[in-house]
């Protein structure tokens, strides 16, 4: 009878030391996962600030707006390059119209005398 109690006790020691055993682990499992939800919170984060993970519906709205904002650039571009190329042109005109003014005074001239 001692002896089944001893062996009782030591099956309910080992039983305890089992599951003290399983509870660390599952303890150490959960801070796991935990820290593994924490990680891949980061790197959503990451890849969202950076940029990536976007569906590819949103790539492609991304590249036509850049595609019109380049558009528009060159448009503006080409705007000034012709406003310039018109100052350009008004200047000749106006050199132009002078040196026809000073040919009409010569010939006035000439003609005077």
């Amino acid at each position: 009878m001692e002896e089944e109690k001893m062996n009782l006790r030591l099956d309910m020691d080992v039983q305890k030391l089992k599951t003290e055993k399983l509870r660390k682990g599952k303890n150490k499992a959960e801070r796991d996962l935990n820290c593994l939800k924490t990680d891949y919170k980061r790197l959503r984060c990451s890849m969202k600030a950076a940029g990536l993970g976007k569906t590819s519906e949103q790539w492609c709205q991304e590249i036509q707006k850049k595609k019109i904002k380049y558009r528009n650039r060159n448009s503006v571009m080409e705007l000034r390059a012709s406003l310039d190329k018109t100052e350009q042109m008004k200047r000749r005109v106006e050199e132009l119209e002078m040196a026809l003014q000073s040919c009409e005074m010569r010939i006035e001239l000439l003609e005077a005398s």
